[in-house]
């Protein structure tokens, strides 16, 4: 089997192609895409805000104050109405961005005439930021109005607090930080590391399946003195061994990237936050994707096997994403929680583990409940691999 797992390592090492997905896609590739994503997004919300903003008035007399800050407003130029066409098609065309209309009997003498009356006409289906820019600018002149309504009661700065907030809730978080930010990040780890697995694995089972059907290969392995089941072993850690360290190094590149790259207090707080996990916290995360890998390495074996050519197999195996995504999804839902029947349930135990490791805590005796779900049905789908295997109908479709 070792001599299968030698000669199966060693063709995918000389494959130039297996090499860039397993290593160079890894510590290169994936951090280029996130950084290229937040640079543009970035850039993005920078052109939105700078961008000058085209609008027209309605009732512009009511409100002298309002109409001269918008149009001594750096970001903002005045444009006329169309008569005769509507506000809705003047906007979708691009001629304006909004239209704001001020309500006749406008005054700033809020305490007699009562709450004035603003509407804001936009296309608000896109990146635009048009309401926050807006609202930013109506805002000073409402609390404008509020100082002088105070002034005018002769309040105190406590009763205006007062009147403003007449009851504040002040919300104690007994969670401490690494709780805090374990719920809100520790659901999107198993969801990477299950795609990283499944994406690190699945290259070579295709090329260990179908690839050698098509290279012609697979029939003198099959004359060798090596009984099936070695056969399918040396394949199947081969897929895993290349599965586990293909995420290993995403999660080891995407790391070293974000604290090159983090400043200041973004690089403290992360010290700060992966410094209370604990050494066994991640050997047990690393230890659960063992089984994980697993399973997705006797699938996509079983289907590159079944497969007649590289091109097939890779149409079978694409929606195995959906394999990863229900169970990581189901582990983020309200009510979902490592307790009861859930700890049993394939994939989705493991994610909600990960999760509660992150957070510190983790209830340890369900650590048996995982383990024991995960390699039972890795034992079941690599036994069904190999008498798949043993079938010369689907060897040799």
């Amino acid at each position: 089997m070792w001599l299968v797992v030698k000669k199966e390592i060693r063709e995918l090492l000389r494959d130039r192609k297996t090499l860039f997905f397993m290593i160079a896609l890894p510590l290169l590739l994936f951090p280029l895409i996130f950084g290229a994503v937040t640079y543009f997004t970035s850039k993005a919300f920078q052109d939105a805000e700078n961008e000058v903003l085209k609008y027209a008035l309605i009732g512009a007399q009511f409100s002298p104050e309002l109409t001269d800050k918008l149009a001594r407003q750096e970001g903002f130029e005045l444009v006329s109405l169309t008569p005769d066409v509507s506000i809705k098609a003047q906007i979708d065309s691009g001629r304006l961005d909004f239209v704001l209309e001020i309500a006749e009997g406008y005054s700033a003498d809020v305490l007699n005439h009562g709450s004035n009356q603003l509407k804001l006409y936009l296309n608000d289906a896109g990146l635009n930021l048009v309401f926050k820019r807006v609202n930013s600018l109506v805002s000073e002149f409402s609390q404008s109005y509020q100082q002088s309504s105070f002034a005018q009661l002769g309040l105190s700065e406590l009763q205006q607090q007062a009147l403003l907030k007449p009851i504040q809730l002040e919300k104690v978080d007994v969670s401490d930080k690494r709780e805090n930010w374990g719920e809100k990040i520790g659901g999107i780890i198993p969801y990477v590391l299950f795609l990283l697995c499944l994406q690190g694995a699945m290259f070579p089972a295709t090329d260990l399946g179908a690839g050698e059907k098509e290279r012609g290969t697979l029939e003198t392995l099959l004359l060798s003195p090596v009984p099936r089941y070695q056969l399918v072993l040396g394949k199947f850690l081969t897929i895993g061994l290349a599965g586990t360290i293909s995420a290993l190094l995403t999660v080891f590149s995407m790391a070293a990237w974000g604290i090159g790259l983090a400043q200041g207090m973004a690089i403290s707080f992360l010290s700060e936050f992966l410094g209370q996990i604990g050494v066994i916290d991640f050997v047990l995360m690393f230890l659960m994707l063992i089984p994980v890998v697993a399973i997705f390495a006797a699938l996509l074996l079983s289907l590159s096997i079944y497969a007649r050519s590289f091109k097939e197999a890779q149409s079978y195996m694409g929606p195995l994403v959906m394999l990863v995504v229900v169970p990581v999804v189901l582990s983020t839902l309200p009510g979902v929680s490592l307790e009861g029947g859930w700890a049993w349930v394939p994939l989705t135990n493991v994610a909600l583990a990960m999760k509660e490791l992150i957070k510190g805590t983790m209830d340890y005796f369900a650590l048996v409940a995982i383990f024991l779900s995960t390699m039972v049905i890795a034992g079941a789908l690599l036994a069904f691999c190999v008498h798949w295997f043993s079938k010369e109908k689907v060897l040799f479709r």
